[in-house]
């Protein structure tokens, strides 16, 4: 194996610190929602002919790939590229498309989610081919993709499925706070309607009200959420998954993890009138999904429910499906699931990623010292919130592992900035990791996975 300068790696890519910046800023710039992304797209497209990728394309559904190297074995480094939106103005002190930077830090929406990994991906790959990084065997693969705000890894199963690109490997540059990620809990959105009879209010008794069936579903729903797991619990809890009782395969990945969590988050009825009973009710249900739980576990987790099955075919528990057009106009539908996913520590990815940053940074994490207690966490470790993982490893078992620029916290809130410093550490770890793993040939086959959720028996292709 060609031995690293990491040095010179560490050099170069504090050479493109203004460059990541410059192009960091401009993407900021362009608006860029779920399904409205056409425009950062294109600002991409610009960037990666510039830096001087070997090929530019832009697929069906809106995502942007650059590849560079000629080989067979594909390695992916994968950047989401859409935003949420602004929320109410006035919790911005500035234009949050057009912002600022300071010598350290540069503000606006999408900086740490997460754009900056775009930046930081484009310029990893060109250090590569300064410094003749990419094996001969190898072909790298960066992506904008989109829609993930909307619908997490919908770009990826059409990259995997439409598309036909299967890489042996993907790092997801979602922002990291300075570590570098092995998984993340999953996590679903249910439906449950109630049905019922509508009548005159004078006359309430005379129907059947489906609100008030609903209020019984919803105090159970909470109730699943936040009970125990003692032996005199009638109803456990979610945090039953972290008790080797109720989960003896999987109870410390859990732990490492967290604990699912439930909650209602939409509610819907209909009703002829105001004074009228209501003959239908509906709420969303935001899941979230630790190691051992399932799709369809929390499913039947939902349909066991006491107030479920007192109204019995009065209530229909499912899962929501996503069907929204892309910017292209295309429309890709999948079901609104997104798998849990955990890497074995010692597998040869996230080894990679871990050996590059320990050459090239030391052991611990690093970054600017106003985010000091957010840095001073263990090297590897794992996100709070969801990724497009979910389909990479969670739904496909392609190996994959995060370090990206920024923070968690940032992400979704006003006022969003991100590190420049960020920008420089990440570039050069995907320099360095990626040349690393691929070096040591190829790792197909190798299981990596500790846990995954895997696919449901729903064939989407």
């Amino acid at each position: 194996m060609q031995e690293l300068n990491y040095d010179a790696i560490r050099e170069a890519a504090e050479g493109y610190r203004e460059d990541m910046t410059r192009f960091l800023r401009e993407m900021i710039s362009y608006p860029s929602e779920s399904t409205q992304e056409k425009d950062v797209i294109y600002c991409i497209k610009r960037e990666m002919e510039k830096v001087g990728f070997d090929q530019v394309q832009i697929d069906g559904l809106g995502n942007i790939i650059g590849w560079m190297g000629k080989g067979e074995r594909i390695i992916a480094l994968d950047a989401h590229i859409d935003t949420v939106g602004v929320g109410n103005p006035q919790n911005w002190t500035d234009d949050p498309y057009k912002g600022w930077e300071t010598q350290t830090t540069i503000y606006g929406r999408g900086g740490s989610d997460q754009e900056g990994g775009m930046a930081a991906s484009v310029y990893g790959a060109r250090i590569m081919k300064d410094l003749d990084l990419i094996p001969d065997d190898c072909r790298l693969m960066v992506t904008g993709t989109v829609m993930e705000e909307d619908c997490d890894g919908l770009c990826w199963q059409y990259i995997v499925n439409k598309d036909k690109i299967r890489p042996e490997m993907v790092i997801s540059t979602e922002p990291t706070d300075g570590g570098i990620y092995r998984g993340h809990r999953g996590r679903m959105e249910i439906r449950v309607d109630v049905h019922g009879t509508s009548c005159h209010g004078s006359a309430p008794e005379r129907g059947d009200n489906a609100i008030y069936k609903m209020a019984d579903i919803i105090a159970d729903v909470r109730a699943l959420n936040n009970n125990g797991c003692s032996d005199s619990t009638v109803m456990p809890g979610l945090v039953k998954m972290l008790d080797p009782r109720y989960n003896p395969d999987h109870y410390e990945d859990a732990r490492f993890l967290g604990r699912g969590t439930c909650t209602v988050s939409q509610i819907f009825y209909t009703s002829p009138s105001r004074c009228a009973v209501a003959d239908s009710c509906a709420i969303s249900i935001d899941r979230r999904m630790t190691a051992g739980e399932t799709w369809d576990s929390c499913l039947e987790e939902i349909r066991a429910l006491p107030s479920v099955k007192k109204y019995g075919d009065d209530v229909k528990v499912s899962m929501y499906m996503y069907s929204r057009p892309s910017w292209t106009g295309e429309v890709y539908e999948t079901e609104a699931y997104f798998p849990t996913w955990i890497n074995k520590e010692s597998s040869a990815h996230v080894k990679a990623l871990a050996d590059a940053h320990r050459a090239l940074f030391g052991d611990r994490r690093i970054g600017d010292e106003s985010q000091k207690a957010l840095r001073d966490r263990p090297l590897i470790d794992k996100w709070t919130f969801s990724t497009n993982g979910v389909a990479i490893q969670g739904r496909y078992g392609i190996p994959c592992v995060g370090f990206g620029p920024g923070a968690e916290s940032q992400a979704h809130a006003p006022n969003e900035i991100t590190w420049k410093q960020d920008l420089v550490t990440c570039a050069a770890v995907y320099a360095a990791g990626i040349h690393l793993y691929a070096a040591e040939g190829s790792h197909k086959g190798e299981e990596v996975s500790q846990f995954r959720g895997g696919k449901t028996d729903n064939n989407i292709q």
